[in-house]
């Protein structure tokens, strides 16, 4: 049995999936994204963005280095954390006049458990609507457009929450302005 075991578990199990992952988008080594023939970056992993022309992302715990993927692994009563999570609102807030507190998305001042969410929600990405159409000069009503369009819906309507990858919203963004 720890024969069997042996070989399904460190060869036959490894060998299906990297199979499968020869069938996926970018064949096993990532989605990457590109702008004009050169890479700018991973489908699902998070940039940093900070810049007030960009929308932002959700915070990463190790820099987006995907290296040493992980969580700031504070608990929610955890004082440096609670310190940390009030610095994110504050800046937040600053470069966001207009938006209040309870307006932000939580995702947009706490980690994700990885620290390289691509993904926002589309609460997320709205909040920040004003402050990038102020920045690059262009209606409200056309970012909200753009942003509606990079909505990406739940599996079969059911599974997930909506999401949007900053990304290739903030190509887009650029791309408008060009």
């Amino acid at each position: 049995m720890t024969l069997v075991m042996l070989i399904i578990c460190s060869l036959l199990y490894p060998l299906f999936i990297a199979a499968i992952g020869k069938l996926t988008p970018g064949r096993g080594k990532g989605e990457t994204v590109t702008v004009n023939g050169k890479v700018v970056g991973y489908a699902l992993i998070g940039q940093k963005f900070d810049q007030d022309k960009y929308f932002w992302g959700r915070p990463s715990a190790v820099a987006y280095n995907a290296a040493g993927s992980a969580g700031s692994n504070k608990g929610p009563t955890n004082p440096d954390y609670l310190k940390d999570v009030q610095s994110k609102i504050d800046t937040f807030l600053v470069h966001n006049p207009g938006v209040t507190k309870s307006e932000i998305p939580s995702e947009l001042v706490t980690y994700s458990g990885s620290g390289l969410d691509p993904d926002i929600s589309p609460a997320g990405a709205y909040v920040q609507v004003a402050r990038i159409a102020k920045t690059r000069n262009l209606s409200e009503e056309k970012i909200k457009a753009l942003v509606a369009q990079h909505i990406k819906k739940p599996l079969l309507g059911l599974f997930g929450p909506e999401t949007i990858n900053v990304l290739k919203l903030n190509i887009d963004i650029d791309n408008l302005t060009k």
